[in-house]
């Protein structure tokens, strides 16, 4: 299969209410156990990508350590692999489009992208922010931009999530018109609001997959189910458990 085609293949697995699940993976060793395991597509977060390097989350890892790492999860497995590229590795939109030109050169045929001023409290604007997607989607006409807000995973208290629904709407109209292939809200768990997200926008919607479960996923409409640090997390619980118990 050619790139474009195997680009087209993964972005026809995002159908709402019919689950792609991606349990993230952040090497080759584990992108091959979870390819094993049935999986249909790849994806990375970029925590336990991080992690697994000994370096901290939020663009910290070197970008030569990401794109070597992503061409080594793309040659071990036939699967469709999508990165966790953050937000790109770059302000400007010229260094964007540069950077995921890169990406894609690895044979990723997806990538996240969010909102956030990566390292601050802050985001990008939203007029900002669509300049950055068209960017990126300048860069491939055929990697699938998955276009990430940030604003319910930065909003602690669930509470207020529904007023913040109006500017994330917004922003998935924004980001859809720049180019963005799906809209990826972590942190929303509500599965009232995760349903409107659905309804009014116009990509496939992600959800994180932490405080809520397939089957409420499933019923909001959600297209895209990932799992970022917990597979790392849950991994790492185990390995530690182990040693403790060697006898």
């Amino acid at each position: 299969m050619t790139y474009s085609d195997r680009a087209r293949a993964f972005a026809a697995l995002h159908q709402p209410g019919n689950l792609l699940i991606l349990y993230n993976i952040w090497d080759a060793g584990s992108a091959r156990a979870i390819a094993g395991a049935g999986a249909a597509a790849l994806a990375t977060g970029s925590f336990p990508v991080a992690a697994a390097q000994g370096f901290p989350d939020g663009e910290q890892m070197p970008l030569e350590f990401v794109l070597g790492n992503a061409e080594r999860i793309v040659a071990a497995t036939e699967l469709p692999v999508t990165i966790d590229f953050e937000g790109g590795y770059a302000r400007e939109p010229e260094q964007l489009t540069a950077n995921v030109k890169r990406l894609a050169e690895t044979g990723a045929v997806g990538l996240n992208f969010e909102d956030q001023v990566v390292g601050t409290a802050g985001f990008y604007s939203i007029e900002e922010q669509a300049r950055r997607v068209a960017a990126v989607r300048a860069a491939n006409a055929d990697i699938f931009v998955n276009a990430r807000t940030d604003l319910f995973l930065k909003e602690k208290d669930a509470s207020k999530h529904a007023g913040l629904m109006a500017e994330a709407l917004e922003r998935g109209a924004a980001y859809a018109e720049a180019g963005g292939n799906g809209y990826f809200i972590p942190g929303l768990t509500d599965p009232d609001l995760i349903a409107q997200v659905c309804e009014g926008c116009s990509l496939p919607v992600n959800t994180m997959m932490r405080g809520i479960t397939l089957e409420t996923a499933r019923q909001a409409g959600v297209a895209r189910c990932s799992y970022g640090p917990i597979p790392h997390a849950k991994l790492m619980q185990v390995l530690a458990e182990h040693f403790q118990t060697l006898e």
